[in-house]
């Protein structure tokens, strides 16, 4: 098969004519803060989730930092699986809590339960579970033995896919650049519980309560044409609320969802059907954030190089998290072992998925992987 001549990314966001017209129109409102789209979208959201509120914010990351702000987190500690990206490690440590890194499972490499049985302590103050490549993490399991705070990471799923934020008491979501949805970056945190959603919205915008009723075009406090002057802060909050422009964004991204995951499911169908058969292909996913194959360790990085040099860009969704040695030293227990984790990242291997692709690209991608294994076992 002939070289193609651009690098296929691993990744890739997908945006057209309806995302420009919606990010013409707010600029022509002349309003690009947060406004009536921001408000529109967090409604809409909810809904797909399943849920009663939802909050827009300015990412995953900024959204569990406010979530553990808003319950008053620390001085403890949160476990988190060590496969992951490291906001949930980080965001623990931002809120003086030591990070309570634990083990995966081999298969899904999501969180594992008897793990999370094993470091449980006193101190425990929450457990974040990811739902790694949008595979649903086992938050039923951990359920039957842990009744405090469970913190759903969504970042690699889709309102409406699976059961993607309705297990944890709350969930943090993303549309960073290369996500199902995207805006470029921001993120939304979705629950049930009223008095915590008052708090949250307070903290995304320094503990004011908001002065101008966009819709209706007067303030809130004495409902008369144009903005109050007066405002309170009741607590200290922070700046991070989404604004109009990235909503818009969102909107258009979201109606476009239904496409983009089929075809995704697609990709991961041919994937499966097709690889060879000495790649272990990962479990289904509603929404393939990534397809992350495992390979036989001793071929992954030659795997890169033969890849690349035929214009796949491929990556490794994730390098564990106790192999980071700025982590380790916030880590709850430091002699903590990882058989299963330091056996299995060795072998990942995240292949193009994305709405991006055409047929001929999944074709192509197929073809030098299986071309490359072919060469190794001499088959014809």
């Amino acid at each position: 098969m002939k070289i193609r001549k651009k690098m296929l990314p691993v990744c890739s966001p997908s945006g057209g004519k309806e995302e420009i017209k919606a990010i013409s129109k707010v600029i022509k409102s002349n309003w690009f803060g947060k406004g009536p789209l921001v408000n529109q979208f967090e409604k809409e959201f909810a809904k797909k989730v399943g849920v009663k509120y939802a909050i827009a914010v300015t990412s995953n990351t900024h959204g569990l930092d406010l979530v553990l702000k808003a319950l008053n987190i620390n001085n403890g500690n949160i476990i988190n699986p060590t496969i992951s990206f490291l906001t949930t490690a980080v965001v623990p440590i931002w809120n003086n809590c030591s990070t309570n890194i634990v083990d995966v499972d081999p298969h899904t490499l999501c969180i594992d339960p008897e793990q999370v049985k094993k470091s449980i302590n006193s101190d425990t103050k929450a457990i974040i579970s990811v739902n790694l490549n949008g595979v649903m993490s086992p938050i039923d399991e951990i359920r039957k033995f842990y009744k405090g705070l469970i913190i759903e990471d969504c970042a690699h799923c889709a309102p409406g896919y699976a059961t993607a934020g309705q297990k944890g008491d709350i969930a943090v979501w993303s549309f960073q650049a290369t996500k199902l949805m995207t805006s470029g970056d921001g993120g939304m945190i979705t629950l049930n519980d009223e008095k915590l959603y008052n708090k949250l919205k307070k903290l995304t915008w320094f503990g004011i309560t908001q002065t101008y009723d966009r819709l209706n075009k007067k303030d809130n406090t004495s409902n008369k044409p144009g903005y109050a002057w007066d405002y309170s802060a009741d607590i200290i909050g922070y700046k991070c609320y989404m604004i109009d422009l990235t909503a818009a964004l969102c909107l258009e991204q979201m109606k476009k969802l239904p496409k983009h995951v089929k075809l995704r499911q697609h990709i991961q169908t041919r994937y499966n059907n097709e690889l060879h058969k000495i790649i272990k292909c990962p479990p289904w996913s509603e929404t393939v954030q990534h397809y992350s194959i495992k390979v036989p360790s001793k071929y992954r990085t030659d795997l890169i190089n033969y890849l690349a040099s035929k214009n796949i860009h491929t990556s490794v969704h994730y390098k564990p998290m106790h192999l980071h040695p700025g982590l380790t030293p916030y880590f709850t227990n430091k002699t903590q072992n990882y058989p299963v984790a330091n056996k299995e990242w060795e072998k990942l291997l995240s292949l193009p998925c994305h709405p991006v692709m055409k047929e001929k690209d999944i074709d192509y991608v197929i073809y030098w992987v299986n071309n490359y294994f072919k060469d190794k076992y001499n088959e014809k």
